[in-house]
């Protein structure tokens, strides 16, 4: 064990690990204030995970917000470069609705962002970089793409009516085979076309079954191009984070924002998505931006039970003393312990809530 994380949280060594994953790639520490204009979050509330925000008035009469998001901040406060790489990472509290509550919660979250001239290998980097975020957090991760690329030039293909996308995006991320039938029909698609869309459904695995498969069913529909760069993409992994990998069409974004590559990071023990990430130049473009992005965030909100399961116990050694122990017995006890590593709990009483692995009394 190494003593000097002993008085880390479970939380403060992921971030602390990815910290130094990042910087490793060349990553920049991205500082920010606590709060924004509420302005810039009124603009882009589809792009929050909630539209709930803690606003007040500051002293020049300005409405603020403490910030919800960090992805907007970093994207108004950077420069437009979009001949050359910005890369920042950040870890930072954000302030909003914790999922599964009806509450707001001061939320750490943790992530990365390139900005700028977005090529293959910066959304290859993009995507090792989560799995190796995940991996840092647990072997038992796994990371599902999806590709609104794809998705839309089937749409295009098809004349897909600009009211009906909407919902079928809806369907297919619910993976609703029948409501999809149903919206397909109201639009009076052909049979052919309506296999074609529930074939993105259909579709999900290893992305090396799952892509030669795609291949095949939109060859003709859309031009497969953009198929072979993401294999091309995937292909560049070390065979252990190409294991990690899933193709998954249920995985949506709103494609007012993200264009193209997509993304969610699962822990095994955690019943929601610890990460989540994509490329959103249409973001950028919505802010007068000629440059493309790409970056996720890890929610550590959601990883409090995958940090009480992973410590069997709360501490190695409860010593317990007596009344009539003196100061300096229990001081050289508890050194005497605690020189290999072992965490180590003194007192007169164990507290009914705690672990330990050992019992050990001070007369003994």
């Amino acid at each position: 064990m190494n003593t000097s994380d002993l008085s880390l949280s479970f939380n403060e060594k992921v971030i602390f690990k990815l910290r130094k994953l990042y910087a490793r790639h060349g990553y920049s520490q991205y500082k920010m204030n606590k709060f924004e204009e509420y302005d810039l979050y009124a603009r882009n509330k589809d792009f929050l995970i909630s539209d709930s925000v803690i606003t007040f008035t500051d002293t020049n009469g300005k409405l603020m917000a403490l910030k919800p998001d960090v992805t907007l901040s970093i994207i108004k406060n950077s420069k437009d470069t979009p001949d050359t790489l910005q890369k920042v990472y950040y870890d930072e509290n954000v302030y909003r609705i914790a999922k599964g509550t009806n509450t707001f919660k001061e939320i750490m979250q943790v992530g990365l962002e390139c900005v700028g001239d977005i090529d293959k290998y910066a959304i290859s980097e993009t995507l090792m970089l989560a799995c190796l975020s995940l991996k840092t957090i647990s072997d038992n991760s796994v990371l599902d793409i999806s590709h609104l690329g794809i998705i839309t030039a089937v749409f295009d293909a098809f004349d897909i009516p600009s009211f009906a996308r909407k919902e079928m995006l809806k369907f297919i991320s619910e993976k609703n085979i029948h409501e999809l039938s149903s919206l397909c029909s109201e639009i009076e698609l052909t049979d052919e076309k309506v296999e074609i869309i529930k074939s993105l459904i259909a579709i999900s695995g290893k992305p090396e079954v799952v892509l030669p498969q795609l291949t095949d069913t939109l060859s003709g529909v859309i031009d497969t191009t953009v198929i072979e760069e993401l294999k091309e993409i995937i292909d560049s992994f070390d065979d252990d984070l190409k294991d990690m990998i899933n193709i998954d069409f249920s995985v949506i974004s709103d494609t007012r924002y993200y264009n193209t590559i997509v993304f969610k990071g699962f822990i095994e023990g955690v019943p929601t998505s610890v990460l989540t990430g994509g490329q959103y130049d249409k973001l950028l473009q919505k802010m007068k931006r000629k440059s493309g992005a790409i970056g996720f965030a890890v929610y550590l909100d959601v990883l409090d039970r995958l940090a009480q399961t992973s410590n069997e116990y709360d501490v190695d050694i409860i010593l317990l003393y007596t009344s009539e122990s003196k100061i300096n017995d229990i001081k050289n006890k508890v050194k005497e312990l605690s020189k290999n590593g072992d965490t180590v709990f003194a007192c007169k009483q164990i507290p009914s809530d705690i672990k330990y692995k050992t019992l050990i009394k001070i007369n003994e």
